[in-house]
């Protein structure tokens, strides 16, 4: 096993919805980055209007550039996506979406689609919502496993999902469906705002921690490295000791980076590089 290094940084485009897919694209392999994860949102790449032929163009476009995509997280916490939802055209539209975002997972190559719970009324208890999130999710696995790609499931904070906002109801969601193709993914700042460690994700998961979305906060945000007060280096510890040796993907994201977005994903490719030279 490879110990995490510098070759486990994985870039994004989430900063970038204010330019051109190919802007960031180009920024990424200036900074010598061989890791993308793909943020599939408008107008970079809309689930619900996207071409086969733009798929294949895309895949051209990394392999100009020497870049691999490591995962494909469409967004789905803005959009009205929720694979809990109590209504049925909203549930059935969002298992569709996830689908469909399996399809292009097949055609751009990408090994990982990454995803979140949903959510449930906060008026009801949680139990038929999550009953509703494990049957997308099974339904969704057998799919995944018979195209090769593999879910990677995360927490959302609280004032976001009432299903999975810790460790341990992560663990619980994944156990429950029980499939090959449904692992976990560890968000830097969903652990620290659930008052976990990164320990407790490696107890809790092993080998089937697959992805890491590795950002500062304060404790919330997605910010950009050195940007927050979370102890990142004792988190990089935490991951190598363990035995981590999946992809630490810079989900740098909010306003603030919009319009300049090139320097926060420099400043945290830095730092990460030095911390883990």
């Amino acid at each position: 096993m490879i110990m995490l290094n510098a070759s486990h940084i994985c870039a994004t485009n989430f900063t970038y919805s204010h330019y051109r897919l190919n802007h960031c694209l180009d920024d990424v392999a200036a900074l010598g980055v061989q890791w993308f994860e793909l943020w599939g949102v408008a107008p970079h790449l809309h689930i619900d209007t996207v071409q086969e032929a733009d798929l294949q163009t895309l895949r051209r476009e990394l392999a100009a550039r020497e870049l691999k995509l490591a995962c494909f997280t469409p967004e789905q916490c803005v959009y009205p996506v929720n694979i809990a939802a109590e209504n049925p055209q909203q549930r059935e539209y969002s298992i569709n979406y996830f689908r469909r975002s399996l399809e292009i997972c097949e055609s751009l190559g990408s090994p990982l689609l990454f995803m979140t719970p949903g959510w449930g009324y906060e008026e009801d208890e949680p139990a038929a919502a999550r009953s509703r999130a494990v049957d997308a999710l099974a339904q969704l696995a057998h799919l995944a496993e018979s195209r090769g790609v593999t879910l990677v499931l995360e927490v959302l904070q609280p004032r976001e999902s009432n299903l999975a906002s810790n460790v341990h109801e992560l663990a619980s969601l994944v156990n429950e469906v029980s499939s090959p193709a449904l692992d976990a993914a560890l968000d830097i700042v969903g652990m620290a705002v659930g008052g976990d460690s990164v320990t407790d994700y490696l107890n809790a998961f092993g080998p089937k921690l697959r992805h890491c979305h590795f950002i500062d906060g304060t404790p919330a945000g997605h910010l950009a490295l050195g940007d927050g007060n979370l102890p990142l280096k004792s988190y990089l510890s935490a991951l190598r000791e363990g035995g981590y040796n999946g992809l630490l993907s810079l989900e740098i994201a909010g306003g603030r980076y919009w319009q300049e977005p090139l320097e926060p994903m420099r400043q945290s490719i830095a730092f990460l590089r030095d911390a883990l030279a």
